[in-house]
């Protein structure tokens, strides 16, 4: 089965000659963009299926279980249960997934990256700070925050996040959803199940609340598993700040 799997990725790479689904892109950019401007509570959009599920499949399957990531950085909240695992280096990734990370962080998904939000100039981050491969264990959870806003190395100003999820089978009662809150932290505008191939790109400013708040209720043998990239533009921001988590006056 193996076997049959690589030769359809060899297939399809030397057919695409990238791993980037670009053909979808060319398609649909036009509609993608109308999409994200007008998205609330911030530009941001959710598409499903955007790779190729026999390249998603094969990256799915590189993905090693939470017994494996002991070398993985450990995330704590003094306050809530994190149960946040995450890679540090790049050569921590799977060769594979590697290489589709090296690809979206390449000026041809920069350009589309660019016409999507109608950002200029970004810059991918190739340190991948505080990104690469995300576990959630089970109670995990990530309270509502916004991101720190400058690059620790460069100063660079943090303008785009991509958030890739690869759970397959992921039912809703697992929980683990992606919320979107609106500026006055009032409300949970959109809230976006991780489900495999979904991807979620949207703005990174002062007031782009997000999180996934509620402990996991997934079995002891899943994880919430995604892929995170962060992008740049080279000015620094006017004030910089960490990450800044927010106080919930409601549930939703």
């Amino acid at each position: 089965m193996g076997l049959i799997s690589d030769y359809k990725i060899k297939r399809y790479i030397e057919k695409n000659n990238s791993m980037l689904p670009n053909s979808l892109i060319r398609d649909n950019i036009d509609q993608w963009k109308n999409q994200y401007s007008s998205a609330e509570p911030f530009p941001h959009i959710v598409i499903d299926d955007f790779f190729s599920d026999v390249v998603l499949s094969k990256v799915e399957k590189e993905f090693v279980s939470k017994d494996k990531q002991k070398d993985w950085a450990t995330f704590k909240h003094p306050n809530y249960e994190w149960r946040k695992n995450a890679t540090t280096h790049d050569f921590m990734i799977p060769f594979f997934t590697r290489h589709l990370v090296y690809e979206m962080n390449s000026q041809p998904f920069i350009n589309f990256l660019e016409e999507l939000t109608g950002i200029k100039c970004l810059l991918p981050d190739t340190t991948l700070e505080g990104g690469g491969l995300h576990s959630v264990l089970p109670q995990g959870q990530l309270e509502i925050h916004v991101d720190f806003n400058a690059h620790p190395k460069t100063k660079f100003q943090r303008r785009v996040n991509l958030l890739l999820y690869l759970n397959k089978n992921w039912k809703p009662e697992y929980g683990g959803n992606l919320e979107l809150w609106d500026s006055k932290m009032s409300r949970c505008e959109q809230s976006i199940e991780p489900i495999f191939n979904r991807i979620v790109i949207f703005n990174s400013t002062d007031d782009s609340f997000h999180g996934h708040p509620h402990p996991l209720s997934c079995p002891d043998d899943r994880i919430r598993k995604s892929i995170a990239i962060y992008y740049y533009t080279q000015e620094a921001p006017t004030s910089s700040h960490s990450t800044l988590y927010q106080k919930r006056t409601t549930n939703r």
